[in-house]
């Protein structure tokens, strides 16, 4: 079974009256590449963060953001008696200055400008307790994150399937419609080509090891082979319990490419030509997906 780069996942937790919220999602990439926000508070637990982030995805570009939200609870909030008093100061001084009234409802005004309300505990260093919720709470979103994954490599594995079976119907039934006329249409362009030339002598024997020499260059049995065989080791590779086959079945790929590719220069026939494009088309959208694998 293959897993997906691409994923989200969401997990809720609690801590007495604070509610731990974790939103991690994650897209391909080369290695493991993990931005981590969080409120300063639980940065003691980042190094653990961050290694469980590591044990659970491996691979990907990831974005983890930890936010706390104290709910409703008024005893939480207190007034910033300091900024409310600098925020009156200022206000009479400009109403002075500029001979407008003061206004009728303090209260009102105050509270409306910023940092007037702090919340209690607001900056201290989260308890171990705390921190451990958090961890949990991380693991919970990871966890969210890897069966989206698994959703995603399932749907993945059914277009590689679809798509190498694609490659072989075309290599066993197209390819072979071409291959053995083409062969006898080279040999007749070259003694079409003798026959514009002339009244010419030449030997017979050497004419047709020249012919056999030139139409073995273009013979792509071995090609086909090949082929044939990465495509299976593809699928073995795609169906095994190995973890993490995404750059494996990149190498793959590739060498199917070049024994696609190796097809197209030997094949000197149009109609050929057309199928090893077909072949080359499916497996582009291959390799495109395959960046997805991790």
């Amino acid at each position: 079974m293959i897993y997906s780069m691409t994923g989200f996942g969401k997990a809720t937790g609690c801590y007495g009256s604070k509610k731990i919220v974790v939103e991690v999602k994650s897209l391909n990439s080369k290695q493991l590449d993990l931005v981590l926000r969080m409120p300063p508070a639980y940065r003691a637990a980042e190094l653990e963060l961050r290694n469980v982030i590591v044990e659970a995805l491996r691979r990907g570009k990831v974005e983890m953001l930890i936010t706390c939200e104290n709910g409703d609870d008024a005893s939480l909030q207190r007034l910033n008696v300091p900024v409310l008093r600098a925020y009156k100061r200022q206000i009479q001084h400009v109403a002075a200055e500029l001979g407008i009234p003061e206004p009728d409802d303090w209260y009102a005004t105050l509270l409306r400008l910023p940092d007037t309300l702090t919340v209690a505990g607001e900056g201290d260093d989260a308890t171990s307790d705390e921190l451990a919720a958090v961890v949990n709470t991380a693991r919970r979103a990871l966890d969210a994150l890897n069966e989206f994954r698994a959703q995603e490599g399932r749907r993945l594995e059914t277009f590689f399937e679809e798509k190498i079976e694609a490659i072989r119907s075309l290599l066993d039934d197209e390819v072979p419609r071409y291959e053995l006329p083409r062969v006898e249409r080279i040999k007749q362009r070259m003694m079409d080509a003798l026959t514009k030339l002339g009244d010419i002598s030449y030997d017979n024997n050497r004419l047709e090891q020249e012919i056999i020499f030139h139409i073995e260059r273009l013979d792509i049995t071995e090609e086909k082979v090949r082929l044939q065989n990465h495509l299976n080791y593809f699928l073995d590779t795609l169906h095994g319990s190995e973890p993490g086959q995404g750059k494996k079945l990149g190498f793959i790929s590739q060498e199917m490419g070049r024994e696609i590719n190796t097809t197209g220069s030997k094949a000197n026939d149009a109609e050929l030509q057309k199928v090893v494009v077909r072949m080359k088309d499916h497996l582009e959208q291959i390799k495109e997906q395959v960046l997805n694998v991790l």
